[in-house]
């Protein structure tokens, strides 16, 4: 075989082969499915990455990464939780759990503080095409509790 005509083929192949596993790793921005990052309300900087999956038709999220505040470290316990994730590694732990999907939004979930070990119900919805996730956590009815804004991340491998 000419090696002009096999190089030509050996670079279609890494073309057509290689473009599905960019594909596979480009974030899907209708999906809250992915990785994000969490900003502190206060300082404004980075407090972890909360990695969103699909759990039996329901969405959940884990603690991935941690960007410790001073006197913190990534080995850091969630002293304050009850039950389950009493004492045990904010790294690892699940904080977001059973949200729904609906019309443009997932809902009807919880949401775990770990700062101060209290569980929250928990709507989010993408914002900014995708770019974004608004995380509304609240006691009661969604009217009377906190936003945050976390952003999406990409090529964080967990």
């Amino acid at each position: 075989m000419d090696r002009t005509i096999l190089k030509l083929l050996v670079v279609t192949f890494c073309f057509v082969f290689g473009g599905v596993s960019f594909a596979e790793d480009a974030p899907n921005l209708t999906s809250p499915l992915g990785y994000w990052k969490t900003i502190d309300d206060i300082s404004g900087k980075p407090r972890s990455i909360i990695y969103i999956s699909e759990n039996q038709n329901s969405l959940q999220g884990k603690v991935v990464q941690i960007f410790p505040r001073p006197g913190h470290t990534i080995h850091d316990v969630c002293t304050e939780c009850k039950g389950e994730n009493s004492n045990k590694p904010i790294l690892g732990m699940t904080i977001l759990k059973n949200l729904q999907a609906s019309e443009s939004q997932w809902q009807n979930g919880e949401i775990l503080d770990p700062a101060n070990g209290k569980t929250y119900k928990c709507n989010i919805r993408l914002t900014d095409n995708g770019k974004h996730l608004n995380v509304k956590g609240y006691i009661g009815i969604p009217l009377f509790g906190r936003s945050q804004t976390w952003e999406r991340v990409s090529g964080v491998k967990a």
